[in-house]
């Protein structure tokens, strides 16, 4: 008996409440995302290395990028310098000599400035100074460089400047070989500006690939290294790099060096004849697959231990009676909003009675907001149909046509009287509110030839609409009134011929009306005025509140994230953006004003 007790005890925990929404939601849970992590697991870490690749890449673009702005500043410095020495064919004067101290002084980067002639004369130079007898000018590289292919830039590798007495300074030259006019005939001369190479150095220096990468320079004509981060122990022969496959790559690849792997990116530099090379290593890349793993596992511990304490609660609160809930839940079906459920019972029942209570409160606020809304909607959607009938524009148009009959022009009294029946019939629509878009822009059409006729040919106008978009559906009458403001307080007061165009087309997932106009514009004070609903100084007349109901409404019927967008210059016209979501021609039998889906 007792053992049967205990039997009936066991499996009535087994298949209690608490224990099967813990377990079974604990179990599943953790089950999702194992298998996530797995997934995910791969696609993670292969895009942290992708990552870390494309940050090496645009490391090494952002110190070509600098070393390659640097070096046409120095060749715009180099032409200036050009300029001023060899005016006339002459490099002598007080002038060039202050000229060229000013550039000295403007640049702490600039070393010397010194010319020569095609034998290693020296000519003149800045700061003054005597040659040395053992710089031997005629066999440095630049000099022969200048020599052997004239009126072009020649950079050298960076060395000791031995030419003169002093402090000896690590310096890149730049030597160019030049033709002049002197005393009538051709004289080969050759200009040559020290660089201090300290400013590549920093440039190249300043950048870091995780906390052992580097970056280093070569040269690509002879493979020489321009510049490493451990220069001296390259020349003590503690450390090697290959050149050779950096000098014939492009772009990415791996090597080994000293027993680890590297991912390294080269760049040329442009018009210099350098190459950059960054190295990375891929063990502190690999250092994020490591990280990607920890963190995966401390997720699935945490995420456990939450469902676990989350279906605990769960299943502690479902194990009260809930029948009196049910029944006031089926009269809510019934739709009877006016329950209300007492406040008593076990602690758990009460939380869930404030908890329902509150519901159905937010459910009848709703409801009430609902009406309110759709109330404002209608009362809107009126007063904006009632500001694009006006009695003026009717009024206006019968007069034309009047004058037009009196003139005997009978083709355009029938042209406007067409076009005017046809715009009041699609603005009457049957009661629709919702037309497509064909109609929206045949509208627009009969408007602007009826103003276009009133305003004696002020303007042209053009529709464009994309074919697929025509028996999409819009509000009605979203166009007319902006085109109204468009000929009233743009057109009509410009001194030039006014061209107004309508565009239609698609925008991501979005149908956008576009009006432009190159009438007198706006301020910026007028076009936020003209969605704020503050009033509106402008040039005719108007308030711009057919604007304003024309957002208004499409906000109401779609939601805030459609309606109207402004931009306009004075002077040179403005052009306004509609935007609602594209829906599709309804079925027969719907209601024709229905609320889209969000």
């Amino acid at each position: 008996m007792g053992h049967q007790l205990r039997s009936r005890l066991r499996s009535s925990r087994v298949s209690s409440i608490r224990f099967i929404i813990t377990w079974s939601f604990s179990v599943f849970i953790v089950l999702v995302l194992t298998i996530m992590a797995m997934l995910l697991h791969d696609k993670f870490t292969q895009a942290a290395e992708r990552s870390a690749e494309l940050t090496t890449r645009q490391i090494v673009d952002q110190v070509s990028y600098n070393l390659e702005d640097y070096i046409r500043s120095m060749s715009h410095l180099y032409r200036a310098i050009e300029e001023h020495m060899l005016r006339d064919g002459t490099w002598e004067g007080e002038l060039v000599d202050k000229q060229l101290d000013t550039l000295l002084s403007s640049r702490e980067d600039i070393i010397s400035i010194t010319l020569l002639d095609s034998t290693g004369k020296l000519l003149k130079n800045r700061p003054t100074a005597e040659l040395k007898p053992s710089a031997h000018v005629t066999q440095q590289g630049w000099f022969q460089s200048a020599l052997r292919v004239p009126d072009h830039l020649s950079f050298s590798l960076p060395h000791i400047q031995n030419m003169y007495t002093g402090p000896y300074k690590w310096v890149v030259s730049m030597s160019k070989g030049i033709t002049i006019r002197q005393n009538g005939q051709d004289r080969q001369v050759i200009l040559l500006v020290d660089i201090n190479f300290k400013q590549m150095d920093e440039l190249s220096r300043r950048v870091s690939l995780g906390q052992r990468g580097y970056v280093y320079i070569i040269d690509e004509s002879a493979g020489n290294i321009v510049y490493h981060p451990q220069q001296q122990l390259m020349y003590m022969g503690l450390k090697s790099e290959n050149i050779e496959q950096a000098l014939v790559a492009s772009g990415s690849y791996e090597d080994e060096a000293d027993g680890q792997k590297r991912l390294n990116t080269v760049k040329s530099v442009a018009n210099i004849g350098w190459k950059i090379v960054g190295v990375a290593y891929l063990d502190e890349i690999m250092t994020t697959r490591q990280e990607v793993n920890g963190y995966l596992i401390r997720v699935l511990v945490v995420v456990l231990v939450l469902v676990i304490l989350v279906s605990l609660f769960l299943s502690s609160s479902l194990t009260r009676p809930i029948r009196r809930m049910e029944r006031k839940m089926k009269a809510v079906e019934r739709g009877d909003f006016n329950v209300e459920l007492p406040i008593e019972g076990p602690l758990e029942v009460e939380r869930l009675s404030r908890r329902f209570n509150l519901m159905v409160n937010k459910i009848r606020t709703l409801m009430d907001e609902i009406i309110h809304e759709q109330e404002q909607k209608r009362r809107l959607e009126l007063e904006a149909l009632q500001a694009q009938i006006n009695p003026h524009f009717l009024y206006n148009t019968l007069n034309s046509v009047v004058r037009m009959v009196g003139m005997s022009r009978n083709e355009e009294v029938i042209t406007m009287i067409t076009s005017l029946s046809r715009l009041f019939r699609i603005s009457l629509s049957q009661g629709k509110t919702i037309i497509t878009i064909r109609e929206e822009l045949e509208h627009a059409q009969h408007y602007l030839t009826i103003q276009q006729m009133r305003f004696k040919r002020k303007f042209n106008f053009t529709i464009n609409a994309d074919e697929t978009l025509l028996d999409c559906l819009t509000l009605k009458l979203v166009l007319q009134p902006l085109i109204e403001n468009a000929i009233v307080h743009g057109i009509e007061y410009h001194m030039d011929e006014g061209s107004i165009e309508v565009d239609v087309y698609r925008e991501d997932n979005k149908l956008v009306f576009r009006i432009t106009d190159n009438g007198v514009g706006m301020t910026e004070e007028q076009m936020s005025g003209l969605l704020s609903g503050r009033p509106v100084v402008k040039s005719g007349a108007g308030s711009g509140v057919a604007v304003r109901n024309v957002h208004d409404r499409i906000r109401l019927y779609y939601g805030e994230g459609y309606g109207l967008e402004f931009a306009s210059e004075l002077e040179e016209g403005t052009t306004v953006w509609i935007r609602i979501p594209i829906q599709s021609q309804q079925k027969e039998g719907e209601p024709d004003d229905r609320q889209p889906s969000e």
